[in-house]
């Protein structure tokens, strides 16, 4: 569980930097409508939202709070993987060690 902690902590960092890097040097309607020109631009996005929709199912999945999983799908859709680096931590933190509370939430 310590390796899957850090490596949640390295991805929160990681898009913290990439994030804040983007928002203050890039265009992002600009850059974002040249994304969607490009083919390989489309398949990346339809390849990372693919993610972010099975990433979010997960959340609904394990998720007591139908409001808390709509607020985490949201927050997934809009910072991408901060977000589910984040989640992950969080509840990595509050499973204390316990592997199979961690993946089944309110099902465990």
């Amino acid at each position: 569980m310590k390796t899957a902690k850090t490596i949640s902590i390295l991805g929160i960092l990681a898009m913290t930097a990439v994030l804040i890097y983007g928002f203050t040097r890039g265009d992002f309607f600009g850059e974002g409508s040249q994304l969607f020109s490009m083919s390989w631009g489309i398949v990346s996005l339809v390849d990372l939202y693919t993610g972010f929709t099975l990433f979010s199912m997960w959340i609904f999945y394990r998720e007591k709070s139908l409001p808390v999983a709509i607020l985490w799908t949201i927050a997934m859709m809009t910072l991408g993987f901060f977000a589910g680096a984040l989640y992950a931590f969080l509840n990595l933190q509050s499973s204390n060690g316990d592997w199979k509370k961690f993946w089944l939430g309110k099902h465990a």
